[in-house]
């Protein structure tokens, strides 16, 4: 064979994989190295702190054909505009045109952690609009009961100056002795802020769900996941995976009834006695 018809078949090779690679990319949105043929579902866990985001998370990813990535735009330098934060989906969306190797099955869904203070609101429009072009779904976690969130808060808030834990931080556990030093530590509310901080919380959470209101998206509250497991169906469903027992190995902090866990617990309860976040006070 000469040169010529070496340097033909050469070129040859390469139109295919160019025009492979405009096939694949047209119908599923990415392209992997291996399980070309299956469709990759995009995915964003859009949440508030201490909503059980973290926990989600690990039930999402003992799921062999998930790969979430955690918290992406907790670094401010990630999300100084539209533009910075459109550039680093891209990015985590494309790991998967790279190597599925972080898991045994082809990955069918991918996805990250966003917290809504995390310019998830303040660039709204330009995020919807990447949504809907790139076909991401939305997962909303919320907390019932914002309550227990806010003391979930201000002890996480604790350890990280305390660090009762041998020195270290530990915004999860993940023992039971672990869970039990941490929940030893009972908050004493700032009752000037206590209805402030519930209502900013409820708020933001409904500014959100009507901001992405045009996008895929579903609604979950950790509550209702932790008393009835069949909603973890429902997310696989949403997801378009193959149905797995979905489990963490994350140790539940703050158990049991508020009056337990919070310093001036008669003060909040005179506080909240009579408003629309009574409920608050005896609803897990």
């Amino acid at each position: 064979m000469n040169k010529y018809s070496t340097n033909f078949l050469f070129f040859k090779k390469i139109i295919k994989l160019f025009f492979n690679f405009i096939w694949r990319f047209l119908n599923y949105g990415n392209l992997r190295e291996e399980c070309a043929c299956n469709p990759v579902r995009f995915f964003a866990i859009l949440s508030m702190q201490r909503s059980g985001s973290g926990w989600f998370e690990t039930l999402l990813n003992s799921h062999m054909n998930v790969s979430s990535n955690g918290e992406i735009f907790g670094a401010k330098s990630r999300r100084t505009n539209a533009s910075v934060i459109l550039e680093i989906m891209d990015n985590v969306f494309n790991l998967d045109w790279i190597s599925s190797s972080s898991k045994n099955e082809c990955t069918a869904a991918i996805g990250f952690k966003w917290m809504l203070n995390q310019g998830a609101l303040e660039y709204h429009e330009e995020i919807v609009d990447y949504f809907n072009r790139r076909g991401v779904s939305a997962i909303f976690l919320f907390r019932r009961n914002l309550l227990r969130r806010l003391i979930s808060l201000l002890a996480n808030s604790y350890d990280k100056d305390a660090k009762p834990l041998n020195g270290t931080h530990k915004s999860h556990t993940h023992s039971p002795y672990e869970a039990k030093v941490l929940a030893k530590y009972k908050p004493m509310v700032n009752m000037s802020l206590l209805i402030p901080n519930l209502r900013n919380a409820q708020r933001k959470g409904n500014r959100a769900l009507e901001c992405f209101k045009s996008t895929r998206h579903i609604l979950l509250y950790y509550e209702d996941i932790v008393q009835n497991r069949t909603k973890l169906a429902d997310v696989q469903e949403f997801l378009g995976l193959p149905q797995r027992e979905l489990k963490s190995g994350q140790v539940k902090i703050h158990n049991g009834p508020l009056s337990q866990q919070i310093e001036n617990w008669n003060e909040v309860q005179k506080k909240l006695k009579g408003t629309k976040y009574e409920t608050f006070l005896t609803k897990d």
